[in-house]
C-alpha cells in the first residue's frame, strides 16, 4: 500500500516538475535548413499526411506520445482528455508506463478511460525495459493496445532516489517480449537519444520501430534532480540531441521504422524529423502544458494548425506524401554536423538527394 501511494505521488510530481521545468529546445533543430523549391509542382490539395510505422497505418504522423497515468484521478482526467483530443484529431495516443497499474489494481482506470473514451482509436501500451513477457501480455490487454512501447529510461532511474540500479538482460527482455505477443514493440528512449549502435540492437530482435527520444525535450534528468537531496547536476547535460539521433539511428537501421521526439513544438520540427528519416513525430511535453494551461478545446485547435502548417510546408517542398518528405534535400550545419561527421554519418546523403 505505501509503495503504491508512493509511486502514484511520483507521477504527479513527474507532471508538476515537467511543467514547471519546461522544454529548452536544445534539440538541434535550428542546425537544420531545407533547400528551398521554387517549383514544387503540387497543391495543398494532393497532400496526404498518412503514415506508416512499421504494419501500423496512422492518419497522422503527429501522436501524442507517452506521458501519464498511475497517479490516480488527476492523471486519469488528462488520460481522458487526451483520449477525447486524439479520437478527435484522428491521431495515435500512447500512455505512461502501466507498471503501477499492474502493480496496483485501482489505478487500471487511469488507463482503461483511454480506450472507453477512444473505443477504435490506435493506442500504444507502455512498459519499462524490466517488463516480464506476462507483464507486458497485462498491458497490451488492459487497453487493447494496438502496440507496445518498451521504454529505456536508464539516467532517470539512476537520477531518480528510488530508481533502477540493475540494467542487465534488458535486451533480451525485449526480444522475448517481441516473440510473445501479437502487437508490434516500439522502443522509445525518455528524452536523452539513442544511438545508432543500441537502434541496430534492437533491430536484430524484431522490434518494429524506435523512438529516439531525443536530448532537448523535457528533462527527466532535471525533473528527478528536483526531489534529489544531493542533485546529480552532471545528468542534466547528458544525452544525444533530437535531430542528431535522428540522423545517426537513419543512417544504421533498414527494416525497422524511426519515431522522432525530443521537443519538438512546431510543424517545421515535425517536417525536419521526417525529412531526417522518421516515420512518425511523437509530441509530449508540449501537449502537455498546452493542455494544463489553455484546454481541451485550444490543444485541438493547435493541433488543427499542427497539420494545416505540415500540410503547407509540405507543399513548398514540393512533397505530397510522407514518404516524398523523407527524400528531400537538406542541409544540416553546427553542432550536429559536427555530432554526425564524428560519428562517421556523411551528411552530404541528406544535401545531395533530390
Amino acid at each position: 500500500m505505501v509503495i503504491a501511494v508512493e509511486r502514484a505521488k511520483r507521477k504527479l510530481q513527474h507532471i508538476e516538475y515537467a511543467l514547471a521545468t519546461g522544454q529548452r529546445r536544445l534539440h538541434g533543430f535550428e542546425d537544420i535548413t531545407f533547400v528551398h523549391n521554387s517549383l514544387p509542382n503540387t497543391s495543398t490539395a494532393h497532400i496526404d499526411l498518412q503514415t506508416n510505422i512499421g504494419e501500423l497505418s496512422l492518419r497522422s504522423p503527429i501522436f501524442i506520445n507517452a506521458m501519464t497515468g498511475g497517479g490516480g484521478d488527476e492523471t486519469a482526467k488528462i488520460n481522458e482528455q487526451f483520449a477525447y483530443i486524439a479520437k478527435q484529431c484522428g491521431m495515435a495516443m500512447a500512455v505512461g508506463s502501466q507498471m503501477a497499474a499492474l502493480k496496483d489494481e485501482r489505478e487500471r482506470q487511469s488507463f482503461t478511460i483511454i480506450r472507453k473514451v477512444n473505443t477504435h482509436g490506435v493506442v500504444f501500451a507502455n512498459l519499462g525495459s524490466e517488463a516480464t513477457v506476462d507483464e507486458a501480455k497485462r498491458a497490451v490487454d488492459m487497453i487493447e493496445a494496438n502496440a507496445l512501447q518498451i521504454h529505456l529510461n536508464v539516467v532517470q532511474e539512476l537520477v531518480m532516489p528510488e530508481g533502477d540500479r540493475n540494467f542487465c538482460g534488458a535486451l533480451s527482455r525485449i526480444e522475448q517480449i517481441v516473440s510473445a505477443i501479437d502487437v508490434p514493440v516500439i522502443v522509445k528512449e525518455v528524452g536523452f537519444g539513442m544511438s545508432k549502435e543500441t537502434a541496430r540492437k534492437l533491430e536484430s530482435v524484431g522490434v518494429c520501430a524506435v523512438d529516439v527520444g531525443g536530448f532537448g525535450g523535457t528533462n527527466f534528468a532535471q525533473i528527478e534532480n528536483q526531489r534529489r537531496e544531493n542533485q546529480l547536476s552532471y545528468f542534466n547535460e547528458w544525452g544525444i540531441t533530437t535531430t542528431a539521433s535522428i540522423a545517426e539511428v537513419a543512417s544504421e537501421v533498414q527494416r525497422i521504422s524511426i519515431i522522432g521526439s525530443g521537443g519538438v513544438q512546431h510543424a517545421l520540427d515535425v517536417a525536419k524529423c521526417i525529412a531526417l528519416g522518421a516515420s512518425a513525430v511523437g509530441m509530449a511535453g508540449y501537449m502537455l502544458r498546452f493542455l494544463i494551461e489553455q484546454g481541451m478545446e485550444a490543444l485541438m485547435a493547435e493541433i488543427h494548425r499542427l497539420h494545416e502548417d505540415l500540410t503547407l510546408i509540405m507543399t513548398a517542398l514540393g512533397t505530397e506524401t510522407i514518404a516524398d518528405l523523407q527524400k528531400v534535400p537538406l542541409v544540416i550545419t553546427g553542432k550536429t554536423h559536427h555530432w554526425l561527421r564524428e560519428r562517421g554519418v556523411d551528411t552530404t546523403r541528406y544535401s545531395q538527394r533530390s
